[in-house]
């Protein structure tokens, strides 16, 4: 014997922590692929999607089967050695093309969202009947591009966790717009349509209310969609398809502003004031009502964190987008749009007391999440 030569091909850079990172997330990585079953096998544990422990509870306990074994199971067959959901399958080798997509079909019957990367024409159907196809942007057909959803640009693994962070990042953003949108709603109707009830008279007048819904619409949106991605995202449980859109976190913190808004308000308006409702009074109450907005904002970036100002600073478009609500508020009430708005100028005492009873938000909010956790 005078030489022996062995040839490895390695995984990627950055590969075997991304798998890790989407496993955190809840995404369960399965490999599909022809080659035979020990080398799946050791390219699947170089890379942690399968293992001989749970790893506390980072890694995958699985199972490594042949595409003709897998082929030749039943439906109950399959569920009884993989599991309801088919948790158990990690790796499915020497599968071809009807493989990966049967399996594919299979999971989306079962009720999973199931994602699907892919580079080759035959990989096509399986792209296609996915809820997400990834197709690689160097190696992939255009076939496989064209029938998918997403075209990974640099065909690295590491970059579909980029991709899962941000899908995150959009969903949980509309889901915060969302949350501060209803607050509002909620309060402002409440108010005005309980005062007209009760007194013939409204606090809010319809100029005051485009004003309320420019903040809650234009300038919430584009400061709350603007936040970035954060890495705590990827230590979530996936959204399950029939997962509703407004949680429980949301429907607590949603509740608590409007209770917290309605006393204070509705006690301005029925008890501090009661008999006294000229245009400065109601000045006072939209005063103070548009701060609570303000301050439940700054809530509605951390709906399930007690830190709600934490990366407050980085994001430069939100600061902005405060300081010119506060700013045009300041000129609504002060300057001579007054006349338009039917707003009078406040005293320093009166600025103080709504900024200050806006402020309370925040301690109310923080109040409301830790009786969650009890």
């Amino acid at each position: 014997l005078l030489l022996l030569v062995g040839i490895k091909d390695p995984c990627r850079p950055g590969v075997p922590e991304a798998v890790l990172r989407c496993q955190r997330a809840g995404i369960v990585v399965r490999m599909v692929t022809g080659d035979n079953k020990a080398t799946a096998e050791a390219i699947a544990r170089e890379c942690h999607i399968l293992s001989d422990d749970d790893g506390g509870g980072v890694g995958s306990v699985g199972l490594a089967v042949e595409g003709e074994e897998f082929r030749e199971m039943s439906y109950a067959q399959r569920i009884a050695r993989f599991g309801p959901k088919l948790e158990r399958l990690r790796v499915l080798a020497r599968s071809s093309p009807s493989d990966k997509y049967d399996l594919v079909y299979m999971l989306r019957n079962l009720g999973e969202v199931v994602g699907v990367t892919g580079d080759g024409t035959n990989d096509a159907r399986a792209l296609k009947e996915a809820d997400i196809g990834l197709s690689m942007g160097i190696a992939g057909t255009q076939v496989a591009q064209k029938c998918s959803d997403i075209v990974v640009l640099d065909d690295n693994f590491a970059s579909i966790s980029t991709i899962v962070r941000w899908g995150r990042s959009v969903y949980s953003n509309i889901q915060n717009f969302v949350q501060f949108q209803l607050t509002v709603n909620i309060v402002a109707l409440t108010l005005n349509f309980v005062a007209a009830v009760a007194s013939g008279e409204i606090p809010l007048n319809a100029v005051q209310l485009l004003w309320v819904n420019l903040i809650m619409d234009t300038l919430g949106a584009l400061a709350l969609a603007t936040e970035p991605p954060r890495e705590e995202l990827m230590h979530r449980k996936p959204y399950g398809r029939t997962a509703p859109l407004i949680s429980d976190v949301m429907w607590r913190n949603i509740s608590v502003q409007a209770i917290f808004q309605l006393a204070v308000l509705g006690f301005m308006y029925f008890v501090l004031f009661e008999g006294d409702h000229d245009e400065h009074t109601n000045t006072f109450i939209f005063n103070t009502f548009v701060f609570m907005q303000v301050f439940n904002e700054i809530n509605a970036r951390r709906p399930d964190s007690l830190n709600v100002f934490d990366g407050f600073w980085k994001n430069r478009y939100f600061v902005s987008v405060l300081l010119v609500t506060v700013l045009f508020q300041i000129l609504l009430v002060e300057s001579t749009f007054g006349t338009v708005v039917g707003t009078t100028s406040l005293t320093d005492r009166e600025w103080l007391t709504s900024v200050a009873v806006g402020a309370l938000a925040l301690p109310v909010a923080a109040i409301g999440k830790l009786a969650w956790r009890l």
